[in-house]
C-alpha cells in the first residue's frame, strides 16, 4: 500500500494516449493527485477513432495477440471483457500478381517463390524463435545476418528483404535480430498449437471502448483530463522539476507539480525540455533516436477488395508494406455493410509522400491496388482519409538496446516513456500500457521515498 502521504503530491503527465492514460490511471488509483495535458481534441494517441456506418474505427488499425496479458486484463477489469472476440485471421503474402495464403503450417509448402528446402528452413527457423525464450542472445545481431545464415539467401531475398526494406527504408540491413525475434514469437503465440490458425483479439465497437472507460475511471477517482492543452515548457529550478507552461484556447498557464511524466514522442519531448536534459548525455541518447514515419491510407469501399485480412506486400516497388481489410475480420455488418481497408507504410523523413493529400495518394496507390484485385475502381471509394504519425516507428538497429534512455531523466521529477522504450518487443497496445504501469510505480516509489 502506498503511504498517505502521496495523496499531497501532485502529478503532471503530458500526452493521453494509451501510455499516458494507463499511467495516469495506476497513479490515481495510489492516492496521487494527477493532471493528464493532451494537445489533441481526443484521447488515445493511435487508438482514437474515426465513425464510419454507425460505428467506430480506429484510424490506424489494431488488434491484440493472446500474449497481450497486460491489456487484456485491463480491458477486463473496466468491465468490456464479454466485448473481447477472438476470431480467425486470414493472412497471405503478395509478390506481384499473386496471392500466397499463409493460414497454416501446410500453406508455406505451397509457397513456390523458394524451394521446397528454402520453405522448409523458413518454416523451421520461424518454430525455432517461437520456442526460443532467451531473446537476450540476439542482442546485438543483425536480423538480415541471421535469417540468411539460418533461412538462406533465398528465403531472405524472396520473404524477409522486402518486409524489413519497407518498414525500415535504408536501414533495413541492420534492423535487430531481438526485434525480429519478438515480431515471430508474438504471431505464434497467437495459435492454439503449431499446426493451429492464428487468431487474433478485437474489442466489438472498437477499442474506443477501453479508452472511455479508462478516462471515465481516472476523472472518478479525482484525476483531470485536459485536452486541446499543449504543454511549451518543463519548468525547473535547481535540476529539478517544479511545474509546466501549457496553452489551451489562447491562454497560457503556468502550474506546479511535484513529478511529471512525458509520454510523447522524442522530438516533442526535446522542444519542452530543459538545458539539464538537452545538454547530458541523456539528451545524446535522445538524438541518437532515428523515426520511421508511419502512415495509412484508409479507405471505406461498396464492396471487399479480396478475402484477405492482412495481406503483406513483398513487391519492392510496391507504395505500401501491408494492406489490412479491416472487415475480413470484423463483418461489415457492423459498419452497415461498409467494407473498410487499411494500406500501410512506412517512410523516411524527407519522403514527399508523406506530405501529400488524401487524393494525391490514391492516385498513386491506385495501380498497385490493382495487383491486388485488377476490377478495383475509384468508384468503389465511399470514404477516404490519409493519417500519418511522424513518430510511427522507432528504428530497432542491432545497437538499439545500448542507447535506450531510462525512464528517469536528469532531472529530478522528471520521467520519459515512449516507444523507444519498448523493446524487443514492437509498439503496441500491450507494451504501451505496461509501460505506463511501470513508469507510474516508478514514479510512486520515488515519491514515497522523498516523503518518509
Amino acid at each position: 500500500m502506498i503511504s498517505t502521504n502521496l495523496k499531497n503530491n501532485k502529478v503532471a503527465v503530458v500526452g493521453g494516449g494509451v501510455t499516458g492514460l494507463a499511467a495516469a490511471y495506476h497513479l490515481v488509483n495510489n492516492g496521487v493527485d494527477v493532471t493528464i495535458y493532451e494537445s489533441g481534441e481526443t484521447l488515445g494517441g493511435q487508438v482514437r477513432t474515426i465513425e464510419v456506418g454507425g460505428n467506430q474505427i480506429e484510424i490506424f488499425y489494431h488488434h491484440l495477440f493472446r500474449s497481450d496479458t497486460v491489456v487484456i486484463e485491463l480491458i477486463k477489469k473496466l468491465g468490456h471483457g464479454d466485448d473481447l472476440a477472438w476470431l480467425p485471421s486470414v493472412g497471405a503474402m503478395h509478390s506481384q500478381t499473386k496471392i500466397y495464403p499463409f493460414v497454416g503450417a501446410l500453406d508455406l509448402l505451397r509457397f513456390d517463390k523458394v524451394s521446397i528446402l528454402s520453405r522448409l528452413r523458413l518454416g523451421l527457423a520461424a518454430l525455432w524463435l517461437r520456442y526460443d525464450s532467451n531473446w537476450q542472445k540476439y542482442e546485438g545481431k543483425r536480423a538480415s545476418s541471421w535469417i540468411k545464415k539460418w533461412i538462406g539467401e533465398s528465403g531472405y531475398q524472396a520473404v524477409w528483404r522486402p518486409v524489413l526494406r519497407s518498414k525500415f527504408g535504408a536501414h533495413f540491413e541492420d534492423i535487430s535480430m531481438a526485434w525480429f525475434w519478438g515480431k515471430i514469437y508474438l504471431r505464434f503465440a497467437s495459435r492454439d498449437g503449431i499446426l493451429a490458425k492464428e487468431k487474433l483479439g478485437y474489442l466489438k465497437g472498437s477499442f474506443r471502448k477501453y479508452i472511455e472507460s479508462l478516462s471515465e475511471a481516472i476523472r472518478k477517482a479525482s484525476g483531470t483530463i485536459l485536452t486541446e492543452s499543449i504543454v511549451e515548457e518543463i519548468l525547473t529550478i535547481d535540476d529539478q522539476v517544479t511545474g509546466l507552461r501549457y496553452s489551451q484556447h489562447g491562454v497560457t498557464t503556468n502550474v506546479e507539480c511535484d513529478a511529471m511524466l512525458v509520454t510523447t514522442p522524442t522530438h516533442i519531448f526535446e522542444k519542452i525540455s530543459p538545458p539539464t536534459v538537452l545538454d547530458s548525455s541523456y539528451g545524446a541518447l535522445l538524438r541518437t533516436v532515428q523515426y520511421q514515419w508511419a502512415s495509412v491510407l484508409l479507405l471505406v469501399l461498396d464492396r471487399p477488395l479480396s478475402d484477405i485480412y492482412w495481406l503483406t506486400m513483398t513487391d519492392e516497388d510496391m507504395p505500401f508494406v501491408v494492406t489490412v481489410e479491416h472487415t475480413n475480420f470484423i463483418s461489415s455488418d457492423q459498419y452497415d455493410g461498409n467494407h473498410i481497408v487499411y494500406f500501410s507504410n512506412y517512410a523516411d523523413p524527407d519522403d514527399a509522400l508523406m506530405q501529400l493529400s488524401v487524393d494525391e495518394v490514391l492516385d498513386i496507390y491506385k495501380p498497385y491496388i490493382q495487383r491486388i484485385n485488377p476490377e478495383f475502381d475509384e468508384a468503389w471509394v465511399r470514404s477516404k482519409w490519409f493519417f500519418t504519425d511522424r513518430a510511427g516507428q522507432p528504428v530497432v538497429d542491432y545497437l538499439f538496446h545500448e542507447r535506450i534512455p531510462p525512464h528517469r531523466t536528469p532531472v529530478e521529477g522528471l520521467y520519459l516513456a515512449n516507444n523507444t522504450q519498448i523493446y524487443p518487443e514492437d509498439r503496441g497496445q500491450n507494451y504501451s500500457i505496461r509501460m505506463g504501469f511501470r513508469a507510474a510505480d516508478l514514479i510512486l516509489g520515488d515519491l514515497a521515498e522523498l516523503g518518509n
